[in-house]
């Protein structure tokens, strides 16, 4: 009987992946926002308290944070600073045929820096573009303390020349975008645009690992090939000196998520999610429970934890794996900046991916600088 390669061997002959749609890109940008705010009114309190205030099954739908309902916080401000640190680096190679995707999305973060700090006179990129022109984002959103500090000093950290020894979750919950738009180079970015700001490697390699995993996921893998296929590149970095903290983290989650029921004391047996592995491997976990979408980010959010970073990760994922279509509208309708946020991941879209659909370079909206 003839035999076909393992497609998941290094070097077996497989067709290339089919080109994304845009229901996955709007779907994760969106699901990772829909989850961030899922967690917002519950970040800071412990499991027993969420029980306490919203009941034995914890919080089920928005609650009031930030003054609203459906507030987003710093995690999703940051994806979308990222996302256009993204188009204005794309932007700047077709105009000038040269550019560091990291010191574009650099500049895109002082800029959000700008927006947290209207007092202070940090070292800034110029003040212009799309997202600056929102007044909702001119918000302060219980941004991370290791990002603040690391772009205060004007410096891009880097994996060889890190700038702190920071392995928190502001790495890894900023970085959908870097896995929407890039295929082969996904993990490396993803780690870099990290790095930027946090210099240990367990700050950085959640992040690397969930951009290969949403690469993979929007150009057509399920999510079992999309982990099996990221953990072999996770492995590698870790065996060239990175930590094996992540790799372990990972390894135990998609394991326990075959044998554990879908709680959180599940949840909690995997941490807490402040750092960068635990937060991944709580999404993960959740991912693979999750029958829908609303079902994941509500379990990624129920726990004594870093609640709107497990959600928001957790949405990435399950957007960008089942599409816009299965956030409910309950949740979309409600939910801060949701048609900004849907225009840009459609941004990504037409210029990345569909090129033909974006017409001339829209400077204004993302200069190339």
């Amino acid at each position: 009987m003839d035999t076909q390669p393992d497609p998941t061997e290094p070097g077996a002959l497989r067709p290339d992946p089919p080109l994304p749609g845009v229901d996955a890109f709007t779907g994760c940008l969106l699901g990772g926002a829909v989850g961030d705010a899922l967690g917002a009114p519950v970040e800071f309190l412990s499991l027993a308290e969420i029980r306490s205030r919203f009941g034995p099954a914890g919080i089920q739908d928005y609650a009031p944070a930030y003054g609203r309902y459906g507030a987003i916080t710093d995690d999703t401000q940051m994806t979308l600073f990222t996302a256009e640190g993204l188009l204005r680096a794309r932007n700047r190679w077709l105009s000038k045929g040269i550019v560091s995707i990291e010191g574009m999305v650099h500049h895109a973060y002082l800029r959000w820096l700008q927006t947290q700090e209207i007092d202070r006179q940090p070292p800034l990129a110029r003040c212009d573009g799309h997202l600056q022109r929102l007044p909702e984002l001119w918000n302060d959103r219980a941004p991370g303390s290791t990002c603040l500090s690391a772009l205060r000093t004007g410096v891009i950290g880097s994996t060889t020349d890190p700038i702190n020894d920071s392995k928190g979750c502001g790495g890894v919950m900023r970085v959908a975008p870097v896995g929407l738009v890039l295929q082969s180079d996904a993990f490396t970015t993803g780690c870099n645009v990290a790095a930027i700001t946090h210099g240990h490697p367990d700050g950085y390699l959640p992040a690397g690992f969930l951009s290969a995993v949403l690469s993979r996921i929007v150009r057509g893998a399920d999510l079992e090939a999309a982990l099996r296929l990221s953990l072999r590149e996770l492995l590698s970095w870790a065996r060239a000196g990175g930590s094996g903290e992540c790799y372990a983290a990972l390894t135990g989650a998609i394991r326990m998520a075959g044998q554990a029921p879908a709680t959180p004391e599940s949840i909690e047996l995997l941490g807490e999610g402040w750092v960068g592995e635990e937060a991944l491997a709580i999404s993960v976990f959740c991912a693979l429970k999750a029958r829908t979408f609303e079902e994941g980010v509500l379990l990624a959010v129920n726990h004594g934890g870093d609640s709107d970073s497990t959600g928001a990760i957790t949405g990435n994922i399950l957007g960008a794996l089942w599409g816009r279509r299965s956030i409910p509208s309950s949740l979309l309708n409600r939910l801060e900046l949701c048609n900004e946020i849907e225009r840009i991941a459609r941004d990504l879209y037409t210029n990345f991916i569909d090129p033909g659909l974006a017409g001339p370079i829209d400077w204004e909206t993302y200069p190339g600088y």
